[in-house]
């Protein structure tokens, strides 16, 4: 498994609920993902009572929304209740695959082989920032979303924040308590009701089966996510905290240029534009796209039996790379793998030698 966060945690549930012997290989100081790396105000927009990984239900009322480091926590606590070999400060670079099966190769020198491999590695390590005519000469600060972490990097500063999603809306909405800020995107903000007639959104995807619906395949270019709200985010852009325009066309040295030829000084940019998957360790395995995305159905690699994916946006349904739909596809991935390798219970084994 290459990946200690949510997805991978998951994935150990389930393969060692089946009898399979997992080693997770985790390039971090602990198995937490990405989370600690989020900006400092985050919170989850679905309640504790949809927010678990399997086996281990998210603590605290279940009607609260969880804090960023709610979510660490929990994290720790699922990992300490499998029964798997966790390694962390491995940051895999390459994988092989051979008669033998996969090769797994990390920085610290060592190599693991295994008859299956689960890449688990999510996509924040691999921001999506569009190219704008003339941003290479821009003076300002010009940053992705992930590298966002409180107000206080931008008080007092003229900021744009691109993007149309709950991560923009929400780092938009913060940042105007301390600067002017404008919310600049190719498409109006969409809101939809956080609890429409007294209910959470997530209690009507559950019931509905919408959630957890195999529509993945259906959404290779998925429009924008509504901006789920109790009322605040919609309140703030009615007043102007902040401002909402239409994406601008192009960059200055210290300011942009909207759609009208005007122009307004700005000191910072930040894009809130999502991510791509990061699996640069399977390049030469020739298992990507060209443009770096799995060759996959479902999560179950097209191009080399044994090889999984999980955590992928829409990899199999409107939740798949969240915490409340991720177990799902764990649960399915781990099936098919098993029950596919007719090496089902080999246990993944590290090279002699191969360790510095």
């Amino acid at each position: 498994m290459v990946g200690g966060g949510q997805s991978g945690l998951a994935a150990g549930y389930h393969l060692r609920r089946r009898g399979s012997t997992v080693a997770l290989l985790e390039a971090g100081p602990e198995p937490t993902g990405s989370w600690p790396r989020y900006y400092d105000s985050l919170t989850l927009f679905s309640p504790a009572r949809y927010s678990s990984l399997p086996g281990l239900p998210f603590p605290g009322h279940p009607d609260h929304y969880p804090h960023r480091d709610e979510v660490i926590n929990y994290l720790r606590t699922y990992a300490d209740t499998l029964d798997i070999d966790i390694r962390t400060g491995h940051r895999v670079h390459s994988v092989d695959h051979g008669e033998h099966g996969f090769t797994v190769r990390t920085d610290t020198g060592a190599a693991f082989t295994a008859p299956r491999v689960i890449a688990a590695t999510g996509a924040f390590d691999s921001p999506h920032i569009p190219t704008v005519p003339g941003q290479d000469r821009f003076a300002g600060k010009l940053l992705h979303a992930s590298e966002y972490r409180s107000p206080d990097q931008f008080a007092g500063e003229h900021v744009i924040v691109v993007g149309a999603g709950n991560s923009a809306v929400q780092i938009a909405v913060e940042l105007a308590d301390t600067a002017t800020v404008t919310l600049a995107s190719r498409t109006p903000v969409k809101f939809a009701p956080q609890r429409p007639l007294g209910r959470d959104m997530h209690f009507w995807f559950t019931i509905t089966g919408i959630d957890a619906a195999p529509v993945g395949h259906l959404l290779r270019n998925p429009p924008t996510a509504p901006v789920f709200d109790s009322g605040r985010y919609r309140a703030a852009l009615d007043v102007g905290r902040p401002r909402a325009r239409p994406m601008f066309t192009s960059v200055e040295t210290d300011s942009v240029v909207w759609p009208d030829g005007t122009r307004t000084p700005v000191d910072a940019i930040v894009f809130a534009t999502g991510y791509t998957p990061h699996l640069p360790y399977l390049s030469a395995l020739g298992a990507l796209a060209v443009d770096g995305r799995p060759r996959h159905r479902g999560g179950l690699s097209t191009t080399h039996p044994g090889l999984g994916y999980l955590g992928l946006e829409f990899q199999r349904s409107l939740s798949s790379n969240s915490l409340r739909g991720v177990g799902r596809d764990a649960d399915r991935l781990a099936h098919h793998l098993i029950q596919r390798s007719p090496t089902a219970k080999t246990s993944p084994r590290q090279r002699r030698g191969s360790a510095r």
